[in-house]
């Protein structure tokens, strides 16, 4: 029975060829190691893309900017007799401050009437609403002793008071009307929301 010879295999490496490295190995006797240090390449910034990147929005009309600014304004709650002497000392501080920077004008002091009866009407609690439109009018014959040209004696200070009372009564009607106005707006408001918590309340869990 014939028996067919088997070659051994060759581990060593196969002449004509080169021998690959070791791996997984240390470097060999008498060189040297490298040592490759990963440094971390810096991103490039990417430029943002998006609604963030689009220019800003342009600021609204100016009556939703003037609304936005009322609201960062600070929203105290007077009561009557509150309103009536913050509305009538702020007219007063006025006046001073119009005759010595402005020789005591009357127009400049019917301007800044107008934004003291909002203010009055904005800041005046619910409860008290209806005294805005009253306390108003005294707070500008106040200011105006400050303002108005008066002569010698009492008698002088009363005609000249009287005098800038009728004069400048078209500002006291609009300053009167401001805060009639708003006094308003907020009454139909109350009244609406009561209302809607009323309709709240009877409708069935």
């Amino acid at each position: 029975m014939e028996q067919h010879r088997t070659r051994p295999a060759q581990y060593g490496p196969r002449r004509g060829r080169t021998p690959l490295p070791p791996q997984g190995r240390g470097p060999a006797r008498g060189g040297v190691r490298r040592q490759t240090s990963a440094r971390p390449v810096p991103a490039r910034p990417v430029p943002a893309r998006g609604p963030a990147a689009r220019s800003a929005p342009r600021p609204g009309p100016p009556v939703a900017r003037a609304v936005r600014a009322l609201r960062r304004m600070p929203n105290p709650r007077l009561t009557g007799l509150g309103s009536g002497l913050f509305c009538a000392a702020v007219m007063l501080v006025l006046g001073f401050l119009d005759q010595v920077l402005f020789g005591g004008s009357l127009t400049v002091y019917g301007v800044l009437f107008l934004p003291v009866c909002l203010l009055t009407a904005l800041w005046v609690r619910r409860g008290d609403l209806l005294t805005a439109p009253v306390v108003v009018p005294i707070a500008f014959a106040v200011g105006l002793v400050a303002v108005a040209e008066s002569g010698t004696g009492v008698g002088g200070r009363l005609t000249g008071l009287v005098t800038a009372l009728a004069t400048e009564a078209g500002w006291l009607y609009g300053g009167t009307l401001v805060a009639g106005s708003t006094v308003l707006v907020r009454r139909v408001r109350m009244l609406r929301r009561r209302r809607a918590a009323a309709a709240r309340g009877r409708t069935p869990a």
